[in-house]
């Protein structure tokens, strides 16, 4: 099943994606078994992000590659940082680049597990069942930003910088897909999804050590590479058995 949140009337609705159109649920799929109340085709669709997380999970240098490319160490157990709601945008809404941005402004594709019931203490097996489903990130990054602040603050979530989507898919051995990045039509990055030092499941059993999960917390799991934007690009990221998410980049003040 595919899952989505798509405006309609002006205020939030669940739909499940399929070959004629959109379905417009009654109630999130996490929330229990909706009813179909409408339908709207794909074409016309507003697509919102896929889910609002009650937390937005992060996880950084994460697979090989862009260890060595940072000349960082590879982390011996399971970390995350923390991502802001306001950073997040959806499948096709502009990537704003903000007037004050100079130099590096990257795009990271990355596979997010969207949690799907609540856990503490979880195995690995519990957490592999805990997923709902999994859906595409772009972690957008302003370089400059990232190396002169204490934080993350504005480099990572300033408004639009997180752009998921376009749905959930809930059928997908998700770590067994490939993921490529292209911008304008061209193929910038390719990596095995997969190819990370620590798993999804990983990073749930660790967090839940310590924190409790709930349904819609999602977890973003890194990147391979990074590759530079500009104002005009339209950047897409697609997850093999998944989708593409694709956004167009704008910059503040110029909608074109």
């Amino acid at each position: 099943m595919k899952y989505t949140r798509v405006a309609v009337g002006g205020r939030a609705v669940w739909g499940r994606v399929g070959e004629k159109g959109i379905e417009l649920l009654s109630e999130s799929p996490l929330d229990g078994d909706p009813s179909v109340i409408g339908s709207v085709p794909v074409a016309e669709a507003h697509w919102l992000p896929v889910v609002v997380p009650p937390v937005f999970y992060a996880v950084g240098m994460n697979y090989p590659r862009h260890i060595a490319h940072a000349r960082a160490e590879t982390p011996d157990r399971p970390e995350v940082g923390y991502r802001a709601n306001n950073a997040l945008t959806g499948h096709r809404s502009p990537i704003v680049k903000p007037a004050a941005v100079e130099g590096r402004f990257e795009a990271e594709p990355e596979l997010v597990a969207v949690i799907g019931r609540t856990l503490r203490h979880a195995t690995y097996d519990e957490a592999r069942k805990a997923v709902f489903g999994w859906t595409i990130g772009n972690d957008v990054s302003a370089r400059t930003w990232q190396h002169q602040d204490r934080s993350f603050w504005r480099s990572k979530n300033s408004d639009t910088f997180k752009p998921m989507g376009p749905w959930i898919e809930t059928d997908v051995d998700a770590l067994a897909q490939t993921t490529t990045l292209r911008v304008n039509g061209e193929v910038r990055a390719s990596f095995a999804t997969g190819d990370m030092v620590f798993d999804p499941f990983d990073h749930i059993v660790e967090l839940t050590r310590h924190l409790t999960m709930h349904p819609g917390d999602v977890l973003w799991m890194g990147a391979e590479s990074t590759c530079q934007l500009e104002p005009g690009d339209t950047v897409d990221i697609e997850i093999s058995g998944i989708g593409v998410l694709s956004n167009p980049v704008h910059s503040e003040g110029n909608p074109s």
